[in-house]
């Protein structure tokens, strides 16, 4: 039987264990390193010619004069150990992209030797850059760009396409969302359709091997088994799916808004 004392000092060694960590993990977050901001495009990790640098510049300059949202591009050299979901508020947040009150910021952030790409979002657009949203314009856009090599054309067109969202002009990728989510929302339906059969087919087989075990059971008048019909159908079983989308936010300029992908 394990003494108080004992129980009392592996709590007490719990607990200190787990502050230690915690500071441990406050350290790691507050040692990370951010590049500095030295204009809309942040090429850290130098993969970008000058003369994409100077068109994407020009085009998110275009696009802050005309909206007011400021769009950042910038590449990393090492997320240092860290996610990039983590590094990216965090950087967001160092750098204060986007409008004071207006938290209309977003950056997109490529981490190459990662082999990550994140849509970064302000709070303030959130609303229009939806998670799901920006995960089509990644996985559309940028990733299949990404795999073959492509970095100057993944981030020229995933750039594009931010601008045009937040132009005012979404109503292509909404309708490419709808898209997913309608193929998510069948695909559930089909599973749920076919565990629904499943299930019954297992409670008519349970029951007939029931009814018919030897000694076991009944027989009506004629000295034929039971048997129970159960109807299958749909209006038996479950339906429905999930339902995708994204969600929105208030206060602050970064709060993890967005979406990753990989390559």
């Amino acid at each position: 039987m394990t003494s108080p004392a004992v129980i009392l000092w592996r709590a007490a060694s719990g607990f200190a264990g787990l502050v230690v960590g915690l500071a441990i993990l406050g350290s790691v977050a507050c040692a990370l390193t951010f590049p500095t901001l030295t204009g809309r495009v942040v090429d850290e990790a130098n993969i970008l010619d000058s003369a994409t640098r100077t068109a994407l510049t020009e085009k998110l300059a275009a696009l802050e004069t005309k909206t007011g949202n400021q769009v950042v591009i910038v590449t990393l050299k090492s997320l240092q150990g860290t996610s990039i979901e983590d590094f990216g508020y965090q950087l967001g947040r160092h750098w204060s992209i986007g409008q004071k009150g207006k938290n209309n910021g977003a950056l997109l952030i490529v981490a190459p030797n990662e082999r990550k790409v994140r849509i970064e979002v302000g709070y303030g657009l959130e609303g229009t850059l939806t998670d799901a949203l920006t995960k089509v314009v990644i996985e559309n856009a940028i990733v299949p760009r990404f795999r073959a090599g492509d970095f100057v054309g993944g981030i020229t067109r995933g750039t594009d396409d931010v601008i045009q969202v937040l132009s005012g002009d979404s109503e292509a990728f909404n309708q490419q969302v709808a898209a997913k989510k309608a193929l998510r929302n069948q695909s559930a339906d089909d599973w749920y359709a076919l565990l629904s059969v499943l299930f019954w087919i297992g409670v008519v087989l349970f029951v007939t091997f029931v009814i018919n075990r030897p000694g076991r059971g009944g027989r009506d008048r004629r000295g034929s088994p039971w048997i129970v019909p159960i109807p299958i159908g749909s209006s038996y079983g479950w339906s429905g799916g999930f339902s995708g989308g994204g969600f929105s936010g208030g206060g602050g300029s970064f709060g993890g808004g967005g979406s990753s992908g990989s390559w």
